[in-house]
């Protein structure tokens, strides 16, 4: 199975309504976002579900077309436990929490109006389990500067991953 094949069957196993909400096969838009930028298969796979439902929340789905928001919402927190679920099963507690801390600083950003939530997708894909995003998770926090996270995407991943990932990131974004 692919990563996108994954997230939709373990989805469609948790509930029918999330099966009801999966576009046919051929609708469905399998271009893979933060996912690249983590080595590790098993985090990918936890990253890129997290990601499927953050964009339930703020973006476009490439897998669901729920019937309206309430089952959007809950769809996304599904997605969103279940790759908190996968990147746990790693045994990667500082990935757990990477993820927790990407997901608090994303919620402030769209509060706050704010950019930089691609930098913090990138930077956290990038970094996931191995630290070093402290200063610069607080760049975003508390100045709205994202510069700082990015640069640290480009540092690990290399420029064209992150460009290929922050471009995608736009597209799916409303």
């Amino acid at each position: 199975m692919t990563l996108f094949a994954d997230i939709a069957a373990a989805a469609a196993a948790e509930s029918p309504l999330w099966a009801d909400a999966l576009r046919p096969d051929a609708a469905r838009e399998t271009e893979p976002v933060f996912s690249p930028l983590v080595p590790d298969a098993q985090l990918a796979l936890g990253l890129e579900t997290i990601y499927e439902g953050y964009l339930l929340h703020y973006g476009r789905s490439r897998l669901f077309d729920p019937p309206d928001a309430d089952v959007a919402l809950l769809l996304g927190d599904a997605l969103l436990a279940q790759g908190l679920v996968l990147v746990a099963a790693t045994g990667s507690v500082a990935a757990v929490a990477d993820l927790a801390e990407l997901l608090a600083l994303c919620t402030q950003a769209k509060a706050d109006d704010a950019d930089g939530d691609g930098a913090a997708w990138a930077a956290t894909a990038a970094h996931l389990g191995n630290g070093g995003l402290d200063e610069a998770r607080a760049a975003l926090r508390d100045a709205s500067d994202p510069r700082p996270l990015e640069r640290l995407a480009r540092d690990r991943a290399g420029d064209d991953l992150v460009d290929a990932a922050l471009a995608a990131h736009a597209r799916r974004l409303v």
